[in-house]
């Protein structure tokens, strides 16, 4: 069976291929805090949300105040944003789409999927405010691969497809930013993904002999926050831990 490849595990392997091993090989958990676990909530149902009103499944009257607040949300956007609720050609939601590449299943789920004679649109709910940083969401593999998939299955030159986020939240008019394709991005994404799968592939063979994946330079700023921190001894609260644990006398069993 082939190794699924999504946008996640990409973005994993891109900032550190031990954490990838930890997450995606070993298959390590990680505690999710309160907040996270409410974020992802909140994700869910709106996209739940926008799934029945593509649907054209009427949803009655909730008494939750946070439901009330999301069905609201969607009120907002169909305001804001007409266009994205006209007919086309194919409207699907959550509509998946998979590509056999180097070896490898590379997969990806758009939450809404537009097709028209002449564009394809790629739309992606996002419950939380429009990033400054649009370069930044750009080169995220989400927004990469998502194009590149798409390109790569369709008759669709790249130059028709784009792919937009819409941010939405409570009491706020939504935003969007939208990436158009390109040839160039196109040919760009095709080898940086040829050359990280390649790299992947190095990997696992060393990962079955029983080697680890690389680490990644504590110095670049991803170990501080990173939940493997302590397991990777990139802390000082790791050297501590072991320190501790060195310092602690042996007692010999059956005293």
């Amino acid at each position: 069976m082939l190794l699924r490849i999504a946008q996640g595990q990409l973005n994993l392997l891109t900032i550190c291929p031990r954490k990838f091993q930890h997450t995606v090989l070993d298959q390590f958990s990680t505690p999710t805090s309160p907040e996270q676990q409410e974020h992802i909530s909140r994700g869910n149902r709106f996209h739940l949300l926008m799934q029945q009103h593509e649907l054209g499944l009427s949803r009655g009257l909730s008494t939750d105040r946070e439901d009330q607040q999301l069905q609201q949300c969607v009120v907002d956007l169909v305001q804001a944003a007409p266009e994205l609720f006209v007919p086309a050609k194919l409207r699907q939601s959550e509509h998946r789409r998979s590509l056999e590449l180097n070896g490898y299943a590379i997969a990806t789920i758009y939450d809404l999927l537009i097709l028209d004679d002449s564009q394809a649109q790629i739309i992606d709910w996002k419950t939380y405010p429009r990033p400054q940083n649009a370069e930044r969401l750009a080169k995220n593999w989400q927004t990469r691969l998502y194009l590149f998939v798409l390109a790569e299955t369709t008759d669709y030159a790249p130059e028709q497809i784009s792919m937009t986020y819409w941010f939405v939240e409570p009491g706020k008019t939504p935003q969007s930013l939208c990436f158009k394709y390109n040839t160039a991005l196109h040919q760009q994404t095709q080898q940086d993904l040829a050359q990280i799968l390649g790299q992947l592939t190095e990997w696992l063979k060393s990962y079955d002999a029983g080697d680890s994946l690389p680490q990644i330079d504590e110095h670049q700023g991803y170990c501080q926050t990173c939940p493997f921190a302590v397991r990777c001894q990139k802390t000082k609260q790791a050297t501590d831990v072991l320190l501790s644990f060195a310092e602690i006398e042996e007692v010999a069993i059956g005293s």
